[in-house]
This record gives structure tokens, sequence and C-alpha cells, in this order.
């Protein structure tokens, strides 16, 4: 595919190190020269241009802007009747979106995470399944939301992440008090994590480690005694 990239930041630019092996001819915004220079330097068939030389150069086109400014840099371009539009932009609808690149069309939102780049990350998106599934379900996984509610729903729910890598952090300090190698306790502790949730529900899971007296179970019950799942659920709610 022909495919431009407006706003190359930090998403944007991992979005493309994912598919940069695929065959495609991508530009790429100078807006954000730091990353568009570096992913022309590493990949011959990425390319630089000015917004509308990104528009004119694609047939598809990643809108990777933020919110605050989407509106007055998309407004200033001239689309085709024939470009079909993805938008990453955060807290900006699908139907928003649309409306910023017409005569073209937006035709689905998703939100990438930074392992895009090497692949094997969960995609959660709305809209044109197949021409997502088409670029990025060769090396990612797509899970298609039914509406906007189910999305803004999936925005809240994933920010468990963040709360699931301080632990983790907090555990492996915990760890690299105690042993010769902090290094190699934190590399244990990320392995374990993903590898066990990546191999089982979480149910199963929870059932596989709840040995009585075990330590597992000790801990967990420590936590959730501590407020750990009511302070998760209230912070969800306010996220909400």
């Amino acid at each position: 595919m022909r495919i431009g990239v407006i706003g190359c930041g930090t998403i944007a630019s991992a979005v493309v190190h994912g598919i940069a092996g695929d065959g495609h001819q991508i530009v790429v915004s100078e807006r954000s020269s730091r990353y568009a220079d570096a992913l022309a330097e590493a990949y011959d068939n990425v390319t630089v241009a000015g917004n509308q030389g990104v528009v004119d150069a694609s047939e598809v086109i990643f809108l990777g802007l933020m919110a605050e400014v989407a509106a007055e840099v998309l407004g200033s371009l001239k689309f085709r009747k024939d470009q079909r539009a993805i938008t990453f932009i955060a807290g900006a609808s699908l139907e928003e979106a649309n409306a910023m690149v017409q005569p073209a069309r937006a035709v689905a939102i998703m939100m990438p995470f930074p392992g895009i780049a090497k692949g094997g990350t969960p995609i959660m998106m709305l809209g044109d399944v197949d021409l997502v599934q088409e670029i990025f379900g060769r090396r990612n996984t797509v899970f298609p939301l039914d509406d906007a509610d189910e999305m803004a729903a999936y925005l809240c729910a994933q920010a468990v992440l963040s709360p699931v890598a301080r632990m983790v952090d907090d555990a492996a300090n915990w760890l690299g008090d105690r042993v010769s190698d902090k290094t190699q306790g934190e590399a244990f502790l990320r392995a374990l994590v993903a590898s066990s949730l990546a191999g089982s529900g979480t149910e199963v899971l929870i059932e596989a480690l709840n040995t009585p007296g075990g330590y597992n179970q000790r801990l967990r019950r420590h936590m959730e005694e501590s407020g750990l799942s009511a302070a998760l659920a209230s912070g969800l709610d306010a996220l909400e």
C-alpha cells in the first residue's frame, strides 16, 4: 500500500517500525522531524514530506496528531475521495476524525501500544476490521469493538497496564535488595507475568495459584484485604 503518516510522534513512529518490513511505500510527516528522519534513515521505503505531500502520496493515511491540534492541521489539507484514514487521535471519535478529512473517509479508529513496533501486541479498534487486519494482523492480534461505548470502556480498562507495571517494578526492587543481580530479578518477574497471562485465562490462573497456604494465595489475599480490588474498581469508575 501507499501509506502516509500525519503526526509522527512516539506511537505513530512505533506503528511505522511495525509495518516497514511489509513492502509498503510509507511517507511520514516532517512535522516531527526527529522521528521522521530516523525512520527514513532506517528504511529504504520510508520518505519524509510536508503534510500535504504526505496526503498527495498516499491511499491510506494514519492520523497520529494530538487532539488539540488535529482540526487545525487537517483542516488546512486537501484530501481525495479515494483515500481512507485510520485515526490514532486520542479523545476524538471516529465521526469527528471523519469530519476532519473530508472528502476522504476515516474508516477506523485504533489505539496502538508501543509494542506494535515489534509486533505481538493487542490492537483495540472500531470500524473497518478488514483494513486494520490487512495492515497489522500479520504480527498483532486485532480486537474489533462494536461501538464508541465499547471503545471508551476498553480505553479505561487498558489503563491497568501502568499499575501492573508499577507492581512488578516494586516487587523487582524488593527482590533486588535481596539478590546479587537486580537486573536478572526484574527480567525473571517480567517473563513470569507475561508468559503466565499469555498462556492462561485470569480465572484459571488465579485458581492454579490458589494452593492453600502457598505464597501466591497468601500475597493475593493480603493485597485484597488491603483494598487492592476496591481501589482498582473505583479508579476505573473514575476514568469512566
